[in-house]
């Protein structure tokens, strides 16, 4: 197996930053929703990921955004990833060069044909619902899946183990407090990810 992709989402402070490049992750991600209690602000999203180290990768995460949000987003962040609904996507003006996640939640269909990469989700983003680790499985043979909700240090090898994504993403799985990431949390997490990673390969 290549590399694997661990993405952690909601960052919201300089420490949690640190944390996570320590720990060794692929991706960051930072959340432009006003409902989330791990909404940034454009401004301080445009600050915080100038924290994150070269060659890490920076995720702007939406849920139905207006069009007006998601272009001041990539102007002053500049991300290497747009996430959101994959139904928001076709409806968005993105530049050509954008590169998008598109989130497919559990229960619902996915788009046809399916895009290379996806991130397979529960209903409520950052609730740590747990997605259909099922439904992940038989879309991790057919395309690169990253596996979100509801995942944590305790059940992150299995959800590895069983449906043996390209990636995963954890938000509230890393958190002391609502909204709040710990960054002993994190490196645990991260942790169990890449020794359940390693194991695979082996």
């Amino acid at each position: 197996m290549t590399q694997p992709w661990i993405k952690i989402c909601g960052l919201s402070t300089a420490e949690a930053i640190r944390a996570a490049a320590e720990a060794g992750v692929q991706a960051m991600g930072f959340v432009f929703h006003a409902a989330s209690p791990r909404n940034v602000s454009v401004a301080e999203g445009s600050a915080l990921q100038r924290e994150v180290p070269e060659g890490i990768e920076r995720v702007a995460v939406f849920l139905h955004p207006s069009q007006a949000l998601v272009d001041a987003v990539i102007e002053a962040v500049r991300p290497d990833w747009v996430q959101t609904d994959a139904e928001d996507l076709a409806r968005l003006r993105l530049p050509s060069s954008q590169r998008v996640l598109p989130v497919v939640r559990s229960g619902l269909l996915a788009p046809v044909p399916l895009p290379a990469r996806l991130l397979l989700e529960s209903a409520r983003s950052g609730s740590g619902e747990q997605a259909d680790w099922s439904e992940a499985a038989r879309l991790a043979a057919q395309v690169e899946i990253v596996l979100a909700g509801g995942l944590d240090a305790t059940n992150v090898a299995k959800a590895i183990r069983l449906v043996r994504p390209f990636g995963v993403d954890v938000s509230s799985g890393v958190e002391s407090g609502r909204g709040v990431k710990d960054p002993a949390l994190i490196r645990i997490f991260v942790a169990a990810a890449r020794a359940a990673y390693a194991r695979l390969a082996g």
